[in-house]
């Protein structure tokens, strides 16, 4: 089964909010090289870059092929812009471990949660490329893991721990929740429930960051 021509655009739409996270994941990564503590995780970073710009190409190629009048500006994206604004103030200040709770941990469990949704129904409907889709995913899991790394390394030298991190962490999943909600008419459209999405990038947290009850929406 292909995509019915009234699904093309609302996952178009979709998929160019994924390009925009992964722009903005893209520019963070290049941040976050020149903080690195190590020659490794610099090397890292730089290899995530690049993958975070191919894989915005891949979604613009997507969206060309579903709905081209949908390439370029996104106005669904008050929360994402909020969130940039807020990683770029952490890169300013040389945060390296906000950073990386903010981008490999929380944002990227966010776009592997929808990448893993959006391919389960992309395979579903027979939509093509499926091995790049799933290379796409493979490197979304890396970067989370290179996060999850690098800040279990942190708390355990001293470098920060997890009550000095909560309350910034707690601020960037209000931003993650206000993105979702701002989606919630594509995910209905496409019979998405928008709850499970964020129920989604919320495994992805930290056990010490583990959310029972729905947080505030956060203000872009």
């Amino acid at each position: 089964m292909l995509v019915g021509p009234d699904e093309r655009v609302p996952i178009a739409r979709l998929l160019q909010f994924l390009a925009h996270g992964e722009l903005l994941a893209r520019d963070c990564a290049q941040w976050q090289a020149t903080l690195a503590p190590e020659p490794g995780p610099r090397r890292f970073l730089l290899s995530q870059a690049r993958q975070e710009a191919t894989h915005a190409l891949v979604f613009h190629g997507a969206i060309a092929w579903l709905s081209p009048k949908h390439l370029g500006a996104c106005p669904l994206l008050p929360a994402l812009e909020a969130y940039r604004r807020r990683l770029e103030a952490a890169v300013a200040r040389r945060d390296w471990v906000e950073t990386l709770l903010a981008e490999q941990i929380i944002l990227e469990g966010l776009g592997e949660a929808i990448l893993k949704r959006v391919e389960a129904g992309l395979a579903k409907r027979d939509a093509p490329f499926g091995r790049l889709r799933r290379i796409l995913i493979h490197q979304e899991e890396a970067h989370y893991a290179f996060g999850c790394r690098a800040l279990e390394r942190a708390i355990a030298g001293g470098d920060t721990d997890p009550e000095a991190l909560r309350p910034r962490a707690l601020e960037y999943v209000a931003l993650i929740e206000a993105m979702v909600a701002t989606l919630q008419n594509l995910f209905e459209s496409i019979g998405e429930e928008p709850t499970a999405w964020t129920d989604d990038a919320k495994r992805y947290l930290p056990a010490w960051l583990a959310v029972e009850r729905r947080l505030p929406r956060a203000a872009p």
